[in-house]
């Protein structure tokens, strides 16, 4: 077979080639014209947005937390300060795979599913370039090991920042109260900007209340990174202001003897000074080491803590709310020889129960067999409920409740802290509002000696002791005596005004009350007679003891048959000296069984440590 041989058209070739070659070179152009485009339009209209990119990358800023204030006691004892600790910190944007990361530093230190729990939560509301803590407060020997292996863990840095720490520990925990991590509650009450950088916030007590003075003005610096972000150089920084330091009026020494003498009761002190409302003392018993919950208190510690029968993390001071027993009497006296429905030394004839006319039954007295023809002066020493049954139903509860609302019972003292309660006042409105129910007679003597409805806090029972001692001068319990401000290197002491005076129609009736109020404490028959031995001044108390629950008319208090949780309250209220008091006390043990045998011994071991202290200054 012959193949016919194909001729090529080279000239045609040479066409197609050439149709070929300005194609290609036409899209070329193009292409080129459009990359040429592109690139201007970067340069000279995206170029502040690139810019700006470029800049975020190779810089980055991040915020400094402030120095948090101090907080020392009257005497310069140092209660709340600040130690420096190392923390384990994960930067997010630098983390390829969280979930391994953390399943890698779980093997080099101890991290449990609440804190990792809590981790990814601020994670989630928290900017991706910031450094998100994970543990505080790192041993020295899991810094260590995580500095061995920091080179595995991209976004991990180890940094040294200043803790809170409570160098008394349980001393004083439910005034200072402490500071705990930020959750999202605390949040909502604060500026987050201003909390950048920061971990901690106050959580109770005046950690809390005083928040603002304390925390400080957070900073900032602007730090050149490389692609790895680590940190080259600083270009940019502005220091933080540290928080104002706090003077508290608390002596730190009082406090100790005051929850010291409470050591065996649950319950709580609080000691004042009447002319200027100056707290000394607030003990809240039992109490707890508040350093626990600073970097994050583990589950089972707060379970003991919370479950404990005797909760420690109550603050009995301002938020327990007790019936005050016959510590309101030397009150009902006043009102009622102000509302001229007694005179103070009218008798009134006590044997051992009081009726209300045509009723049968009797309110018992505390001493049955009576006390005789009893005056304002022998009812105050020795405590006789008859003559106060006798003089409340003369008052009737209106007349009471109005005046002793005077001294602040029923409402809020507005001391500087968080958490108070106001306790309560009956009246016939009250009951009408709350109960819907009419009040009765009866009811109305229970109120004279301080039982029924009646409830106070210890802290509006000092304060109304201490309004007693002043002969009407209302002063504002508080905590705060100065202010101090390191950045200006200058101290503010805070003054406290009067809020009030209460008014008597005959000031004489003041010094009737006291009298009976020494003679508790001095008189050879006085319910506090044990705890006035020894002292060398005059000094005015009373002596309570509030049922915790009811007894009928035919059964009789044994307290050594009686649960221990079911026993009396005991208290005790007093100032001295009598004549110029520069001290008020007011004592409650929970189920303490006699204000006498319990409350009054507790109040003079603290009348002595001050009168100890005292001595001690005058030397000096």
């Amino acid at each position: 077979m012959y193949h016919r041989a194909l001729i090529k058209d080279h000239l045609q070739e040479a066409l197609l080639f050439k149709r070929r070659a300005w194609v290609a070179a036409f899209f070329s152009i193009l292409l080129l014209c459009v990359l040429m485009a592109r690139l201007l339009h970067l340069q000279l209209f995206e170029y502040n947005h690139f810019s700006t990119l470029s800049e975020n990358n190779r810089i980055r800023l991040s915020a400094i937390a402030p120095n948090r204030g101090l907080i020392y006691d009257r005497n310069g004892v140092v209660l709340a300060e600040n130690r420096p600790s190392y923390r384990l910190e994960i930067i997010p944007e630098q983390v390829e795979d969280m979930d391994a990361t953390l399943q890698g530093l779980s093997e080099l230190v101890e991290l449990d599913e609440e804190t990792l729990s809590r981790f990814r939560k601020v994670v989630k509301r928290s900017h991706a370039f910031e450094g998100i803590p994970l543990r505080t407060k790192l041993s020295d020997e899991e810094v260590a090991r995580l500095a061995v292996n920091q080179h595995r863990f991209p976004g991990l840095e180890i940094t040294a920042r200043l803790g809170r720490h409570y160098p008394l520990g349980k001393r004083a925990v439910h005034v200072i109260g402490y500071v705990g991590r930020i959750d999202e509650e605390d949040l909502k009450r604060v500026d987050s900007s201003s909390y950048s950088g920061t971990s901690h916030i106050g959580k109770i007590g005046l950690e809390r209340f005083y928040e603002d003075q304390l925390h400080g003005d957070v900073g900032f610096q602007n730090v050149e990174v490389n692609v790895q972000g680590r940190v080259l150089r600083v270009l940019e920084k502005k220091a933080p202001a540290p928080g104002n330091n706090l003077v508290l009026s608390l002596d730190a020494e009082l406090q100790a003897a005051a929850e010291d003498a409470m050591e065996d009761y649950t319950g709580a002190v609080v000691v004042m000074m009447p002319e200027t409302g100056e707290i000394l003392a607030m003990a809240s018993m039992p109490t707890f080491d508040p350093n626990l919950f600073v970097h994050g208190i583990s589950y089972k510690n707060y379970k003991v803590l919370r479950e404990s029968p005797e909760r420690p993390l109550f603050n009995r001071v301002l938020m327990g709310q007790y019936p005050p027993g016959s510590t309101l009497k030397p009150f009902v006296g006043l009102a009622g020889l102000e509302n001229k429905v007694i005179g103070h030394k009218e008798s009134i004839p006590c044997k051992g129960y009081y009726l209300l006319p045509n009723e049968e039954r009797r309110y018992r007295d505390w001493k049955k067999t009576g006390h005789g023809n009893t005056d304002l002066k022998s009812a105050l020493s020795e405590s006789c409920d008859v003559y106060y049954y006798e003089l409340s139903y003369r008052l009737g509860i209106d007349r009471m409740h109005a005046f002793l609302k005077q001294f602040g019972f029923g409402g809020l003292t507005g001391v500087d802290t968080i958490g108070e309660r106001s306790g309560l006042l009956p009246s016939r409105e009250w009951k009408n509002r709350s109960r819907n129910k009419i009040w009765y007679p009866g009811e109305t003597l229970i109120a004279g000696i301080g039982q029924g409805y009646v409830l106070t806090t210890p802290l509006q029972l000092a304060s109304a002791t201490s309004i007693l001692a002043m002969r009407g001068v209302v002063m504002k319990p508080h905590l705060l005596k100065e202010v101090q401000y390191p950045e200006q290197n200058v101290s503010e002491i805070v003054q406290i005004k009067p809020e009030g005076k209460i008014e008597l129609n005959r000031p004489l009736n003041w010094q009737y009350v006291v009298d009976g109020m020494v003679e508790v404490v001095h008189g050879l028959r006085g319910t506090g007679r044990m705890s006035g031995y020894g002292l060398g001044f005059k000094m005015a108390g009373k002596t309570g003891t509030a049922q915790v629950f009811g007894i009928a008319q035919d059964e009789e208090y044994d307290e050594a048959t009686t649960s221990k949780k079911l026993r009396d309250h005991a208290l005790f209220v007093a100032f001295a000296p009598a004549d110029k008091p520069r001290i008020a006390v007011a004592v409650i043990a929970e189920n303490g069984g006699h204000g006498s045998g319990v409350a009054a011994p507790i109040a003079r071991k603290v009348i002595d440590a001050w009168i100890k202290k005292e001595q001690t200054n005058d030397k000096q």
